[in-house]
């Protein structure tokens, strides 16, 4: 019975000494840490980048509109449907790779929530023709815009620190290729859409669709 007591009196001793110095414990692990060691991107080709992540984010919802008007049952264009809907799969992959390099160079530890906007898009009466040259002139933007992200890059030539060689090597080899390619081909395809409406008028446009 006295070694009860003993142990139980002690056992209380602890508990308050415990108590009391509860309120003196503190978490030293700061919240929402992030690494600071190696990120070396400079802040106007970051800031280049997430601006470039919202113009690949807006062409892909802006062919993503033209492909559901020519979805539409009164339109009836299987062909365009088709080849915008995987435009715009294309232009927000394109998004989703710039957001995935960001994040593998360490740039992505804050400001995420502000990284997308959703913007209006630009929805009217297409034709199948109008739609090639609007879709024409969207890419040659996007063009410009990453010919112009490549040069924030690369930096003052005098310092050879300012110049990104891993980011503009893959912009260019990667990126740019892939925009004057697709450019190319649009342009294939205005050609012969005019010169098959030039002599079959809409039927031209129909058998285009069916061989898109």
């Amino acid at each position: 019975m006295m070694k009860f007591c003993a142990s139980f009196c002690l056992l209380t001793v602890l508990a308050a000494i415990n108590m009391a110095q509860a309120d003196n414990l503190q978490c030293n692990i700061k919240s929402n840490a992030a690494f600071k060691g190696w990120p070396d991107m400079k802040e106007p080709c970051i800031r280049s980048m997430r601006e470039q992540i919202q113009k690949e984010i807006n062409a892909s919802m802006q062919y993503l509109a033209m492909a559901a008007y020519f979805s539409n049952d009164t339109v009836n264009r299987p062909g365009f449907a088709e080849h915008f809907f995987k435009a715009a799969k294309e232009e927000r992959e394109h998004g989703a790779k710039l957001i995935e390099y960001l994040s593998m160079r360490g740039e992505l530890t804050h400001t995420v929530k502000d990284l997308i906007k959703v913007s209006p898009v630009k929805v009217k009466n297409w034709t199948g023709l109008s739609a090639l040259e609007d879709a024409f002139k969207l890419e040659t933007e996007v063009t410009k815009s990453i010919r112009d992200l490549i040069k924030t890059c690369e930096g003052n030539s005098k310092k050879a620190d300012d110049n990104d060689y891993h980011l503009v090597d893959y912009l260019t080899g990667v990126y740019l290729e892939e925009q004057l390619t697709g450019q190319r081909e649009l342009a294939g395809k205005i050609t012969t859409l005019e010169k098959m409406m030039s002599s079959q008028g809409e039927l031209g446009e129909f058998l285009f669709d069916k061989n898109m």
